[in-house]
């Protein structure tokens, strides 16, 4: 029995040491790559870890972690890390997931365009395995998606993904953010605007590429929703950017004779389907527009929007802008109204 006790003691002091050491070393020698599969236990971290020569005894490192209650909660992904860092350091890395590799971040109003080289890099992939998810039959019938990709339902936000993380199942996981973000009491709200889901995302990712303001987003859908009831076309300067597959600063009117259904100079009513991922709060803008009468916008060089409801205030404020942005200069065949 005491050899079982002065054994326990042994292993205590060489713990404790241990934990001695690891807080006080600092980092040194070149950064490795430790991968922490999904659904890894803390044991299984802090072998990698020791493997990888980041951390001298994996024992030493449970037992520091879990006296801390900081045991539980690591993250799955790809971390660069240095022998030497702080274990309060290398815990909360794994706890917070900072220094992840394939961190993924997608802002608001980004196109697949945009997201594939993301996910590309993210999961050292190929364009072409994830032009086949955003493609994928399954999910775009289950979100009753009659467009030919998942445009604007890979929802923007930070993803992280474990190594081996498909561009299927990341895909997937973006579409499930999505269903999450879409609320049980936003099918009733777009049952009383006369929409579908569908309609609704199409409408927010117009009011994401346009607003500037998270004030303006109600008022930015509010017009485009009264252009509808009017039977005005939309003119929305985002779709017809949409639909020449590149941003530009200003749509020129060479660009409003672009043959496609997404320009909606030329056709009536809402796209064929979202130009962009939009946010929650282009969503519930979409959902709630503002109740008011305005038919016209045009965007001032700060960033604002100024709102009109006739045609005769829309050009008076169209002067104002050109007034603003010292219209002499400028080429004459840009175009910016609505």
């Amino acid at each position: 029995m005491q050899a079982i006790r002065l054994g326990q003691f042994a292993r205590s002091t060489a713990v404790a040491t241990a934990v001695l050491l690891g807080a006080c070393e600092g980092p040194h020698g070149n950064a490795v790559r430790v991968i922490i599969p999904r659904g890894a236990s803390f044991r299984t971290a802090a072998d990698s870890m020791a493997a990888a020569g980041v951390i001298t005894s994996p024992l030493a490192f449970r037992v520091y972690a879990r006296l801390k209650g900081r045991d539980r909660q690591i993250q799955a992904g790809t971390y660069l890390l240095r022998r030497g860092t702080r274990w309060s350091d290398l815990v909360g890395e794994m706890n917070g997931g900072v220094g992840i590799l394939n961190r993924v971040t997608i802002p608001e109003g980004f196109t697949i365009t945009q997201i594939t080289p993301v996910l590309v890099r993210a999961l050292n992939t190929t364009s072409d395995s994830v032009e086949a998810a955003v493609r994928d039959s399954g999910l775009r019938a289950r979100l009753a998606d009659p467009a030919e990709t998942l445009e604007g339902y890979l929802f923007p936000d930070t993803y992280v993904f474990a190594p081996g993380t498909t561009a299927r199942e990341a895909v997937t996981e973006m579409v499930r953010r999505f269903e999450r973000e879409w609320k049980p009491e936003y099918d009733a709200q777009a049952a009383a605007l006369g929409r579908s889901r569908h309609e609704i995302v199409t409408m927010a990712s117009i009011v994401e590429k346009e607003a500037r303001l998270p004030e303006e987003r109600p008022v930015i859908a509010a017009v485009y929703y009264n252009r509808l009831k009017y039977n005005m076309p939309l003119q929305a300067d985002p779709t017809v950017q949409y639909a020449l597959g590149r941003h530009t600063e200003r749509v020129l009117y060479r660009d409003l004779t672009i043959d496609s259904p997404y320009n909606t100079y030329l056709h009536p009513g809402l796209p064929p389907g979202p130009i962009a991922s939009p946010g929650g709060a282009s969503l519930r803008a979409a959902l709630a527009p503002a109740k008011v009468p305005f038919l016209y916008f045009v965007a001032a060089p700060d960033g604002h929007h100024e709102f009109r409801e006739t045609m005769a205030g829309h050009e008076e404020a169209k002067r104002a802008v050109r007034a603003e942005r010292n219209a002499d200069s400028a080429p004459k065949n840009k175009h910016n109204a609505r």
